[in-house]
């Protein structure tokens, strides 16, 4: 899990995406379908770099087992200071194959929404982009 968390505070998306099993799923703090896949998961991870400001995680907890793991956030998307936690599971390789992320309070939530929305179209092109084959 270090690497995941150096990767995202260092900004090092590379690393981050590197980090990603091609089957993993990612979890939207505020949209109810889960994003099937790697290259979408990247490109929804690079757009949420750029709204967040001032990001930092605060503490990291252990599910015990190794695969499971937890990092707890703050940040702020415009005047909207929110804090949230990364949901993270280690696929038997240890990749990430799942990523789930929790916001709260509503009003941060809302912000991530209309921020995230205003990208989307932007973050669909590249997550295409990023899985048509090479040629």
């Amino acid at each position: 899990m270090r690497a995941f968390r150096e990767a995202v505070e260092a900004g090092d998306l590379d690393a981050v995406e590197a980090l990603l099993a091609d089957d993993v799923v990612f979890t939207s703090p505020v949209v109810f379908k889960p994003y099937p896949g790697k290259a979408i998961t990247a490109s929804i991870l690079r757009a949420v770099s750029q709204v967040f400001e001032d990001f930092r995680y605060e503490r990291e907890l252990d599910g015990g087992d190794g695969r499971d793991h937890a990092l707890v956030f703050t940040a702020r998307v415009g005047e909207r200071q929110l804090s949230g936690c990364d949901f993270i599971h280690l696929d038997e390789n240890g990749l990430i194959d799942e990523l789930t992320v929790m916001v709260r309070p509503m009003s941060g939530a809302q912000a991530l929404a209309a921020a995230m929305a205003a990208r989307f179209d932007e973050i669909a092109k590249e997550a295409e982009a990023r899985s048509a084959p090479a040629s």
